[in-house]
């Protein structure tokens, strides 16, 4: 995130670069830096015979580099932007005449998805050597709790991190489903609103009491009715509740606590920071430990794995989506 806030600093700066590669498996930085020089390189007198948008599966580099190579027509610079880029992984190689030696005057944008180029490769030490390029790399889900909080407060807002916690849960590490939901909110509640739980359940359907983030909570503090309740909820709203996705989910928990079980330093900082989860947290595992001693523990993640290859339809053909939840509950309560 801080080397996209610098590129735009750069060009709102004039520090432009004439080629532009924006690669990755997350897209989401990728299409929101390729629409930022979309936006503000040229102004919109200038866009109209000065900037082009191709598209990777209707083009090729040699049309590409045929039009970087155009003067701009009253205008200081061109933009010339290739979006899907990814289409062109096979051919890419043929970029690198153009990238030697790039148009001064054109500034060349690839929106290259999903895919990044091999860096021993020549054609990326060229362009890294005249141009800029960026990878944005997928967040690992215990760091994007760490980015809603700094989305938001960039635009004057806070989020609880319960509340966090439940859109990582629901929507899992896809920033561009995210940041939706966040536009969302940020219509609604006034700038400077911490965003609740509450307010995730009103505004986008995202059950505050009845979601996986609250069965990992419930059966940490040996909760059983609340426990079984949610999984009943679950078992009638299984488009919402994937099975797999709750087995995956209490297997984490009783992974960590393993891990917890391990730690000699207990400390709340040491315990986020092995974890990986927010320090907000760390207390459920505290409690969860004093419940379940290490060789429980041990037999839980042991069961889960045998419930999770069933969740999959392997060797529980005619077992309900209920009954795996029930038996996953009653090998861990007794």
């Amino acid at each position: 995130m801080d080397e996209v806030i610098q590129i735009t600093k750069d060009i709102k700066a004039g520090n432009i670069k004439p080629i532009y590669f924006f690669m990755g498996e997350e897209p989401y930085y990728i299409d929101k830096l390729t629409e930022f020089i979309e936006d503000n390189i040229l102004t919109e007198d200038e866009k109209g015979f000065n900037q082009m948008v191709l598209y990777g599966r209707d083009t090729t580099i040699e049309d590409i580099v045929s039009n970087a190579k155009r003067f701009p027509m009253m205008a200081e610079r061109q933009v010339v932007i290739v979006k899907e880029a990814q289409e062109l992984a096979k051919t890419i190689d043929k970029l690198e005449a153009y990238a030697e030696n790039p148009q001064p005057s054109t500034v060349l944008v690839f929106a290259y998805k999903y895919k990044t180029l091999d860096k021993r490769k020549k054609i990326t030490k060229v362009l890294e050597k005249k141009g800029l390029v960026f990878e944005s790399k997928k967040l690992y889900e215990n760091q994007v709790g760490d980015w809603i909080k700094r989305v938001l407060s960039g635009k004057g807002y806070a989020i609880e991190p319960k509340a966090a916690a439940m859109l990582v849960e629901f929507l899992g590490t896809d920033l561009s489903k995210i940041s939706n939901e966040l536009d969302k909110l940020k219509i609604i509640l006034p700038k400077g609103h911490t965003i609740s739980a509450q307010d995730v359940e009103e505004n986008i359907g995202i059950s505050k009491d009845f979601n996986v983030f609250e069965l990992r909570k419930a059966i940490g503090d040996g909760n059983q009715l609340k426990a079984y309740k949610i999984i009943e909820y679950f078992s009638q709203n299984p488009k919402d509740n994937p099975l797999v996705l709750t087995v995956g989910q209490v297997f984490s928990f009783f992974s960590q606590l393993l891990q917890y079980h391990g730690l000699k330093d207990k400390s709340k900082g040491n315990v986020a920071k092995v974890l990986k989860v927010n320090p907000f947290f760390v207390g459920d595992y505290e409690l969860a430990a004093k419940r379940y001693p290490m060789k429980k523990v041990s037999g839980i993640v042991s069961k889960m794995r045998d419930i999770d290859v069933k969740s999959k339809g392997v060797g529980a053909t005619s077992t309900t989506d209920y009954d795996l939840m029930k038996e996953m509950l009653i090998f861990i309560f007794n």
